[in-house]
């Protein structure tokens, strides 16, 4: 691949596969030692950049950063700039992910991410990752016809959000089939509905007895496994996939673009990201962006009370650290969260309740990479890859790892993190609803409805981390001169209960003001889901597929 720079050429985060091109690395979604594609090095952005891209709009930013990271040989320019047209003419806001102010006193600001189709942050990923798969599918079966045609058989897990911007994504498309599997009782009605009621033949949805964690691990497996992989060309969704990362790197870009041009920021001021982080791909992107060049003081990981990453921060140590019976008690059941025995803590924020965050294994090579090279040689990057495979096999194995102490220092360099409980992340939903933003002034100007009402801004739970975390920086970077850009994941109507709790004792408050039109009537829409037991889940799903989609 002479034609493509170090940037455009992607190896695995466990040291066993090389040379990869973006359609190889998309197509595949996890390398064959098991480990995640990234780049063999994260570009720098122009030197004129501060000049030029902050009068770009979101979908011209967009081009730029991906091309940074996809040879022209292999998407020529024009084809790329009408893969972003298409994916972004989806979302209701002119803006894709609008920012707004919630206090202007403490210069704290709101990046809206739930502009898309399914009213969630994984729509900017995943209509892009969609149109990805249709544009290489396309391109490779152009002559032929039947059998020799190949076909993708994508595979993934969620905790709530991706299951739906996946299938909204990959709904009707030419020789795509997509198997989504939830865990069954654990994610909203909302979400639910979304995935269960879309009907197209290539769509199929499955409910596994267990939690995320076990989704996730069904997907994993049949990566891995030589039968299935033998018979069917396998790809994921999941943010695994790391054409995932790369589509969210665009709007840390166009978030820092929007602060410069609302006329609050001052020359010299910090800015800080504050992001709801559970599988740690939301994050990732921002770090991305901060080595890229992107003049970002710290990104701060906001978890819930599942708290592995906090606890990484804290101490140099990766554990799970089970917990089990009523102390794993705290959501509520309406919302899709319940006790379980894994030793997930499942809260009012069940998109976050993850018990190891698979992006952090892409965090963890590069932390190793500046630690333990020499010279940036392709012998160091075998090292990163030995160090992480050792650290992943204890965590498999030992149930966690700890780091020296100069990887914890270098991930402190870039990252703090907070800890929200449920009770926080109550307070937080009143709080800002209480309070008289300017983010509550706009109507439904951006094009969605239902997160304003009579002057109060109207949180998810898990944007609700997100601030409660953000007030916590605060504290310890004191205004002016700090700015910090909280994420904004998803719409408030997705988790009614939890919403309605916080707001319980507002006599005024009324859910069903909150509902965008798209939501209305959802749940009395026909359905198609199938059942998974956790004794043989495995060979279960792999049957399914065998059953469902003819062998290559």
């Amino acid at each position: 691949m002479s034609t493509h720079s170090s940037s455009q050429r992607y190896l695995s985060t466990r040291g066993g596969s090389y040379g990869f091109s973006f359609e190889d690395v998309v197509l595949k979604g996890l390398a064959d030692d098991g480990g995640l594609f990234i780049p063999e090095e994260i570009p720098s952005i122009p030197d004129d950049w501060s000049a030029l891209w902050p009068n770009w709009s979101f979908k011209e930013l967009a081009c730029h950063i991906f091309s940074l990271y996809i040879s022209p040989d292999e998407i020529p320019s024009e084809d790329l700039a009408q893969i972003v047209e298409q994916s972004y003419s989806t979302f209701r806001a002119p803006e894709i992910t609008p920012l707004v102010t919630l206090d202007e006193n403490n210069d704290l600001h709101l990046l809206e991410l739930f502009h898309g189709p399914t009213f969630a942050f994984k729509d900017v990923a995943l209509q892009f990752l969609g149109n990805l798969f249709e544009y290489f599918l396309t391109r490779r079966n152009s002559s032929k016809r039947g059998k020799d045609r190949q076909h993708l058989t994508v595979i993934g897990a969620t905790s709530g959000d991706t299951g739906s911007a996946a299938i909204y994504g990959l709904r009707g498309k030419k020789d795509v089939s997509v198997f989504m599997m939830h865990p069954r009782g654990k994610i909203s009605p909302v979400q639910e509905a979304q995935m269960t009621t879309v009907l197209d033949e290539n769509v199929h949805n499955l409910a596994v007895e267990g939690t995320f964690d076990d989704c996730q691990d069904l997907v994993k497996a049949l990566f891995q496994d030589p039968d299935i992989n033998q018979t069917h060309r396998l790809a994921a969704v999941n943010s695994i996939n790391w054409a995932r990362i790369l589509a969210q790197i665009t709007y840390y870009f166009h978030a820092y673009s929007s602060l410069l041009k609302s006329g609050r920021y001052v020359p010299g001021s910090k800015v800080r990201f504050v992001v709801p982080t559970g599988n740690f791909g939301d994050i990732l992107a921002g770090y991305f962006a901060k080595q890229m060049g992107l003049p970002v003081e710290k990104l701060v990981v906001a978890t819930n009370e599942n708290d592995i990453l906090h606890r990484f921060w804290s101490t140099g140590y990766y554990e799970k650290r089970p917990v089990h019976g009523q102390v794993a008690n705290g959501g509520h059941v309406e919302d899709g969260v319940k006790a379980h025995e894994s030793g997930v803590r499942e809260t009012l924020s069940p998109a976050m309740d993850i018990l190891v965050s698979s992006n952090f294994e892409r965090l963890l090579w590069f932390l190793a990479f500046r630690v333990y090279a020499r010279n940036s040689s392709s012998e160091d990057r075998r090292t990163a890859g030995e160090k992480v495979k050792v650290w992943l096999q204890d965590l498999k194995e030992q149930g966690g790892f700890g780091v020296d102490s100069a990887v914890l220092q270098a991930a402190r360099e870039d990252f703090e993190s907070e800890r929200i409980s449920d009770a926080d992340t109550a307070k937080t939903i009143r709080a800002v609803y209480d309070y008289p933003s300017p983010a509550a002034k706009h109507d439904a100007s951006f094009g969605t409805e239902g997160t304003k009402i009579r002057g109060g801004y109207i949180l998810d739970p898990h944007s609700a981390v997100g601030i409660a975390a953000s007030r916590r920086s605060m504290a310890r970077t004191p205004t002016p001169r700090t700015h910090h850009i909280s994420l904004a994941t998803a719409h408030p109507a997705k988790f009614s209960t939890a919403v309605e709790k916080a707001l319980a004792d507002d006599e005024n408050f009324r859910f069903q003001e909150l509902l965008p039109e798209q939501f209305k009537g959802l749940e009395d829409l026909p359905r198609r889901v199938q059942s998974i037991g956790k004794e043989h889940s495995f060979e279960d799903v792999r049957t399914m597929i065998h059953t469902k989609v003819a062998p290559r």
